[in-house]
């Protein structure tokens, strides 16, 4: 008979799947964009529809009420976490290939499980934190620090992805200490309400394009640039960014309450064959062999973090107490 533990971490399985496509499909059309479009347009428009999409899912849920929270700081911080993560993930995708930026985001799962056991208590052992160390290395294999560095440009590009990594692993272990008292819709919500305000905010600052150091600064020009009124032949793409934003959100904020980070969060990688392969099929783009190395070691090592915890037969509880479970 299958356990509950069980069942929940298989449905976790199932939900991280189905939001690391979308976020692929999402990633792939943000690129796409933002030859023509500033980021905090593009996040404020995709934001506003799958904010609808949460809406129903609550409604589904229990109804509006299920929005109080006796947290409201714990819920801002870990939207506004959010918000900064996809912030520099984003634009990132301006300037470095999409299977590269990708595969630089895929520590993340390595920061989730290193901060689980930092914070939440999950018992990881040497051999893991091990394998983390080993993923890490895999990022400076692909900058090629033993000759004139990478052609895709100086270090401090490939530290966007990795910052954002970090910041999204953050985000995750804030999702399991809400998870106990927030459904997945309310704590979607609250992270879309944070994207809203925002873009909203840098509308209203830059929204001109009154700070847009322009073309020479592709990721600067991407983030400042003046907002457009999409065309007729973009306006699909905006709406589909919109329906994967709905799609994520839920998915993986759905995944992460019910399931242990640890046990689901390697899963995630199957975003990097498909990141591949969308910039391939979509941008002509081929990683380089030290690419390939690192995203070796960054797969290795996060497969082998979950192989062990397979090995060990049972599943990674949080130690909770009141402060964590609210």
């Amino acid at each position: 008979m299958t356990s509950q533990s069980d069942s929940n971490i298989a449905r976790g399985i199932t939900l991280v799947c189905i939001g690391v496509f979308a976020i692929s499909i999402n990633d792939m059309l943000i690129k796409t964009l933002s030859g023509g479009y500033p980021l905090h347009q593009i996040v404020f428009t995709r934001t506003a529809i799958g904010i609808i999409l949460s809406f129903v899912m609550l409604h589904l849920e229990g109804g509006l009420s299920l929005l109080r929270t006796n947290r409201p700081g714990l819920h801002i911080l870990r939207g506004l976490t959010l918000v900064a993560a996809n912030m520099t993930f984003f634009a990132s995708l301006a300037v470095l290939p999409l299977g590269l930026t990708t595969a630089l985001f895929f520590v993340g799962p390595l920061f989730i499980t290193l901060f689980s056991f930092l914070f939440l208590g999950e018992k990881v052992g040497p051999l893991r934190l091990g394998a983390i160390v080993f993923g890490f290395m895999g990022v400076v294999v692909m900058q090629e620090p033993w000759g004139e560095g990478s052609v895709y440009g100086p270090p401090w590009l490939f530290a966007l992805p990795v910052i954002a990594a970090s910041l999204y692993a953050a985000m995750a272990v804030m999702t399991r200490a809400l998870g106990v008292k927030s459904t997945a819709a309310a704590l979607t919500i609250y992270n879309q309400l944070m994207f809203l305000v925002v873009s909203t905010l840098f509308f209203l600052v830059v929204g001109q394009g009154q700070a847009d150091p322009g073309p020479d600064a592709p990721s600067l020009h991407f983030l400042l640039r003046a907002w457009t009124w999409p065309t007729d032949q973009d306006w699909p793409l905006f709406i589909l960014t919109g329906v994967c934003n709905g799609i994520i959100a839920y998915c993986i904020t759905a995944a992460y309450r019910m399931a242990p980070s640890a046990s689901i969060a390697p899963f995630e990688y199957i975003g990097l064959p498909l990141a591949i392969f969308l910039g391939w099929l979509f941008f002509a783009e081929w990683p380089t062999p030290a690419i390939w190395a690192g995203c070796a070691m960054i797969l290795g090592a996060g497969l082998f973090v979950f192989l062990r915890e397979r090995q060990k037969g049972k599943v990674i509880v949080p130690k909770r107490t009141g402060s964590h479970t609210r």
